[in-house]
């Protein structure tokens, strides 16, 4: 079974969401959120990201950085631009990006259940990233921004879904990159009680997108826990933890690709050459690849097609067939020497929102000497690898579109 809990959300009146709305906290960097929130006293960055409201150079970990989200928060409450609901409450989050539509369930997941794997990981969790969200959710007492799950679709949640979206919703709103954002508030306890059955009959859960926002909820969790000692219940807001869950033929994985700094001294024939010994490698063919198992590649001003050789790869093994470690195994390590893509400065990774005309500008502009198109992990591929309790390479998945924070928070 998947528990799913309703809670009473702090979110935005209807005049003000659109100004609130913000990407996610990891998406961009201090300067970044500085410039997307300038002029704006209402953006949620205030709260995700608070060292905007500091001076440049302001280290983001330091402790009056998370103090200064703390304060944001209750400026927030104070002023009414968040607002908790009267009672708990499920909200269901629709997403449109041009053709493409998905529609979640917003609720808190359960912070045991992650703890015992029944919501499955299939990424590392760093350290750092774990402190700096555990201090800031800590110290907000709130999960500020969401986890992005998925499950496996049931027509009895699709058909339920599709009635509760039926009402007026409570928010409707474009971003500037053309997104529409569409909310609903599920208050009535028929309703309520529908959910958390029909989800009570989920097998599993799987963490899309947010492993360090778990990781974290679960360290406030077992925290909080030993203070409490005899007094916790496990009822208690701590023990769940904000989400939105998206049926798993709803999600959408866009290609990750790769560049890299230099040729390991290999001159472009030698590189080629090398290449050749696990890639079929041919001149021209499409930029973006049209199916598993091949690759474009940018080199010199122009692309070139590499295909996957039989005997390259072990097609049993779920992570060994996957593209991101079939290019890997056979080109960035062995001939490139990039043996940690997670901690080599060599490589960096560019989500396929930002198209094939960023591979060819960061080439061209002699930033990088390479550049690599990927096929998209298939959602598929990423439920088999973590019901296997196994874990995929670093940046193997891009999830679009993304969620917008500031549209719900949940309190402790």
């Amino acid at each position: 079974m998947s528990i799913v809990h309703p809670f009473a959300g702090l979110r935005p009146p209807t005049d003000m969401v659109s100004k609130v709305a913000a990407p996610p906290y990891d998406v961009v960097n201090s300067g970044e959120a500085r410039a997307y929130a300038q002029g704006n006293p209402l953006s949620f960055f205030h709260i995700s990201r608070p060292e905007i409201d500091m001076p440049e150079g302001t280290d983001e970990h330091a402790p009056e950085v998370y103090e200064r989200g703390r304060e944001n928060l209750a400026r927030f409450k104070r002023d009414q631009i968040l607002v908790p609901d009267p009672g708990p409450c499920f909200y269901l989050y629709r997403q449109k990006m041009g053709q493409h539509t998905q529609t979640g369930l917003v609720a808190g997941a359960s912070v045991e259940e992650y703890q015992k794997d029944l919501i499955k990981k299939h990424e590392l969790t760093r350290a750092d990233k774990e402190d700096d969200r555990t201090r800031h959710i800590d110290l907000l007492n709130a999960n500020d921004e969401p986890v992005f799950l998925t499950y496996r679709s049931r027509p009895s949640i699709d058909d339920l879904v599709d009635r509760l979206t039926g009402a007026p919703p409570a928010y409707d709103f474009t971003t500037d990159d053309g997104i529409v954002h569409t909310f609903w508030v599920v208050n009535e306890k028929s309703a309520i009680e529908a959910l958390e059955k029909e989800f009570g009959n989920v097998d599993a859960l799987y963490v899309a997108d947010g492993h360090h926002r778990s990781a974290a909820a679960s360290r406030v969790q077992e925290s909080r826990r030993k203070k409490a000692g005899a007094a916790h219940t496990g009822l208690e807001e701590y023990n769940f933890f904000l989400t939105v869950i998206f049926p798993h033929d709803q999600m959408y994985i866009m290609d990750y690709n790769r560049v890299v700094k230099d040729l390991a001294g290999l001159s472009k024939e030698a590189f080629v050459e090398r290449i050749s010994e696990k890639f079929d490698l041919s001149p021209g063919g499409d930029k973006k690849p049209d199916a598993p198992l091949s690759f474009g590649m940018y080199l010199d001003g122009e692309w070139h097609s590499l295909v996957a050789k039989e005997g390259s790869f072990d097609p049993k093994d779920p992570v060994g067939s996957l593209d991101v470690s079939i290019l890997q195994n056979n080109l960035l390590e062995p001939i490139l020497g990039i043996e940690n893509p997670r901690t080599d400065k060599r490589i960096d990774f560019v989500g396929g929102i930002r198209g094939m005309e960023e591979l060819e500008r960061r080439v061209d502009s002699g930033e990088c000497a390479a550049a690599f198109s990927m096929f998209p992990t298939r959602i598929d591929q990423l439920m088999a690898i973590a019901d296997a309790g196994m874990i995929m390479p670093p940046k193997s998945t891009w999830f679009e579109p993304k969620l917008r924070s500031g549209l719900v928070i949940h309190e402790f």
